[in-house]
């Protein structure tokens, strides 16, 4: 007799239907695992046998065979502990063979029979879900489990002897419910920042249209205090946002409790990290930075000190919003919409341009350093903007700073206009401005006449590219937008042009 049990094998966010199949029979006594399976789900032979064995279990003295079908899609992860344990019990009678038919398992054993929690559980719940099926999973994922669906069964047992128990009536499971994390109430604040008010006004620009920002300006101008204070301004994730963003962070076992956050991701990766941990990869090809910042922003200070080529990386989920990892065996795409914030210095010393300071390496010292971004990667940032050092009187004599909370209400409003707009026009999987095709800006950013004039003679002189042309009107739009103005003026596009001018100067250089 073959048991069968429905679990998963997890490819990027994608939840893969596996077969396990159970068969004991007589033979040369030991367990076999076929089926592709990896170091860890090869070491579950070992766990279930001695979770059984606390349990109260013990397998005959026959030959056990387990295949994971289908066979030639590798199987990765300890979550397969628990299909395998329970479609032994199944075969061996502890629970009615036909009580896992309408079940998708997944979970770790521990050596006492107690289940541990797994990465994953949220994208195999959605998976369960669409399979029309429901979920067996270890206790401290269930909450984590219930967000798939209202109605959907999901049992969440805390050992192998619950499990049982449910299934002969002795004991009931109850349903997990889904539970979340507070909102932080103690987000740095823009008030705290004195002085920067053009800084200030870029990254409310910023966080309105989803646009990435560069901020370029000498230590202790505050560029790393803006950039911390970005969060307190964005709007908190939609119901549909919440779940992409808590895939990603299920996948990569850092859902806290298996508690999900409406508080938009931000990621600060240090600049020594690698292209494996900023895009993603490994041996198991696992979400990187970039994708743990999805729906949110990915700050990278100190922005040339990355390696060239990581930033590079950044190239291609900046303008697709995803990131793919090929391998030789598999290909995995992970979500990367990501608003990216990048400061620096003007050069190694940190001083060019500063009145009253000269470089010791003289204009090369600028040249070289800021040659370390490519052309193609700026193209890609919408606003570019000269954070100088805060003078004396801004310290002493402080001016009145507008709180966080009087500028999130403007973002939220002019977000809400955006989707809005887009939604009447079709398409409402985009929500930003910075997100909007190329073959729609045109139509959403009427400009009048004197700004059609002003960007056309702009253009000119500082030779846009068509990229570069698009994302001053994505911009502008923006702009337009906080204003609640329908059609994008000439102070719109002047603005938007104006974010751009330093950009232009750091391309000279690189």
């Amino acid at each position: 007799m073959v048991s069968h049990v429905k679990t998963v094998a997890f490819q990027g966010i994608e939840a893969l239907p596996v077969d396990v199949q159970v068969m004991i029979a007589p033979g040369k006594i030991g367990m076999q695992i076929v089926g592709l399976p990896d170091k860890a789900v090869a070491e579950s032979r070992e766990r279930v046998q001695a979770a059984l064995h606390a349990s109260g279990l013990a397998l005959p003295a026959k030959k056990v065979t387990i295949n994971l079908a289908p066979a030639d899609l590798p199987k990765e992860g300890s979550h397969f502990d628990l299909p395998i344990a329970l479609g032994l019990m199944a075969a061996l009678g502890a629970i009615p063979s036909d009580a896992l038919q309408n079940y998708v398992v997944l979970g770790e054993l521990a050596l006492d029979g107690t289940i541990s929690p797994v990465a994953g559980a949220l994208p195999a719940a959605i998976g369960a879900n669409a399979m029309e099926r429901g979920l067996i999973c270890p206790h401290g994922c269930g909450s984590e489990a219930a967000w798939a669906g209202e109605d959907m069964d999901i049992l969440a047992p805390q050992s192998l002897i619950a499990v049982a128990n449910h299934f002969r009536g002795t004991q009931v499971l109850t349903r997990p419910k889904p539970t979340r994390h507070e909102a932080a109430k103690d987000l740095p604040d823009l008030a705290d920042i004195k002085g920067q008010e053009t800084a200030k006004r870029a990254l409310e620009v910023a966080a309105a249209g989803g646009h990435n920002l560069l901020m370029v300006g000498p230590p202790g101008s505050g560029k790393s205090m803006l950039a911390a204070r970005l969060s307190s301004i964005l709007p908190p994730l939609s119901p549909a946002e919440l779940l992409s963003v808590s895939m990603v962070h299920s996948i990569a076992g850092q859902l806290s409790g298996g508690k999900l956050t409406d508080q938009r991701p931000f990621r600060a990766p240090h600049h020594s990290a690698t292209m494996a941990a900023m895009v993603g990869g490994g041996v198991k090809a696992r979400p990187g930075e970039v994708s743990m910042a999805h729906k949110g922003v990915l700050f990278l200070d100190e922005f040339p000190e990355f390696s060239p080529q990581v930033l590079d990386s950044l190239r291609q989920p900046l303008e697709t919003s995803n990131c793919i990892i090929a391998r030789a065996n598999h290909r995995v795409n992970y979500p990367a919409d990501i608003q990216l914030i990048a400061a620096m210095n003007p050069c190694r010393c940190g001083m060019a341009g500063e009145p009253g300071h000269t470089c010791a390496r003289g204009p090369r010292c600028k040249t070289d350093y800021q040659g370390r971004i490519s052309g193609p990667l700026l193209d890609r940032i919408d606003l570019r903007i000269d954070v100088p050092a805060v003078t004396a009187m801004d310290l002493i004599q402080p001016k009145p700073s507008e709180p966080s909370e009087n500028v999130a209400l403007r973002v939220l409003r002019a977000r809400n206009m955006q989707l809005e707009r887009y939604r009447n026009l079709g398409f409402p999987e985009i929500t930003l401005n910075a997100r909007c095709p190329t073959a729609q800006i045109e139509q959403v950013a009427k400009m009048d006449q004197e700004g059609s004039a002003l960007l056309n003679e702009a253009a000119q002189k500082m030779l846009f590219s068509a990229r570069a042309y698009h994302r001053v009107l994505k911009v502008a739009r923006t702009l337009a937008d906080l204003d609640n103005s329908i059609v994008v003026k000439r102070i719109h596009l002047a603005e938007a042009i104006s974010y751009r001018i330093a950009g232009e100067r750091l391309m000279e250089n690189a």
